[in-house]
């Protein structure tokens, strides 16, 4: 990105607030500040942010809903929560609306400042780099939908923009550039975050799967994504990989 990435921290804790601006700024990053719901609300209807640090726990309202606000009226927009580190089910909720990962309280600022930097990553222009062998393409054709990779965008038979989320775009790309291949919950979220899972309970790349399943009519009868036992996820569908994708 050339210039600094906008970031909005929402948080109720005034000393969190003030510790968190000062230590971003310092990496680089141009940061806002908001104490609530509403204090968030009115920032985001005044600029434009690349990312969102949302705490769960605001004294004016749910910051789970106001993160599935946030992403059915910006998809673009990155959005990070910060949950009590018992907090499971609002994590897992949280990802399930949208949120594009989570970080547990007490956390060190330092690696947030990394979360940050890899939300954004994957959202812009750093996109998952295909391995050796892997099919990369300006666009791929599968099941009727059309992917341009450039763009960014995924459209179905009808000519209908499916909204997926940086996260989730980057998690089909995954799979398009490895078509029938089992992929590994690990491997996934090396692939996805660029760290492998640590947590055996850990259900982020599950919820990811649910959501892109979801997006793309794939509930239920699981067409394009088989569920492998023990194994991961397979893409089944049949991927035709093109050189210049449709705009």
């Amino acid at each position: 990105m050339d210039a600094a990435p906008r970031i909005l921290v929402v948080d109720d804790d005034p000393e969190i607030r003030r510790l968190l601006g000062r230590y971003l700024e310092g990496q680089g990053f141009q940061v806002l500040l908001a104490a609530g719901r509403r204090d968030c609300e009115a920032k985001i209807a005044e600029a434009e942010f690349d990312l969102v640090v949302l705490d769960v726990m605001l004294p004016d309202g749910s910051g789970l809903d106001l993160c599935r606000e946030l992403r059915d009226r910006r998809p673009q927009l990155a959005i990070i929560l910060l949950t009590a580190l018992k907090e499971d089910v609002d994590r897992i909720i949280g990802l399930e609306l949208g949120a594009d990962d989570y970080l547990g309280k007490p956390f060190n600022p330092r690696e947030l400042s990394a979360r940050i930097r890899a939300v954004l990553r994957r959202g812009g222009s750093e996109r998952p780099a295909p391995e050796a062998g892997a099919v990369a393409a300006a666009g791929y054709r599968f099941e009727g939908f059309s992917v341009d990779v450039a763009a960014r965008r995924v459209t179905d038979g009808g000519g209908a923009e499916v909204e997926l989320t940086g996260a989730e775009f980057n998690l089909l790309l995954i799979f398009l550039q490895r078509p029938g291949r089992v992929l590994s919950r690990d491997t996934l979220s090396d692939l996805l975050h660029g760290r492998p899972s640590v947590d055996p309970l850990d259900r982020t790349i599950d919820v990811a799967m649910s959501r892109l399943r979801r997006k793309l009519s794939d509930g239920g009868v699981f067409r394009l994504f088989k569920t492998v036992r023990n194994g991961g996820y397979q893409f089944a569908a049949r991927v035709e990989a093109v050189a210049e994708a449709a705009r």
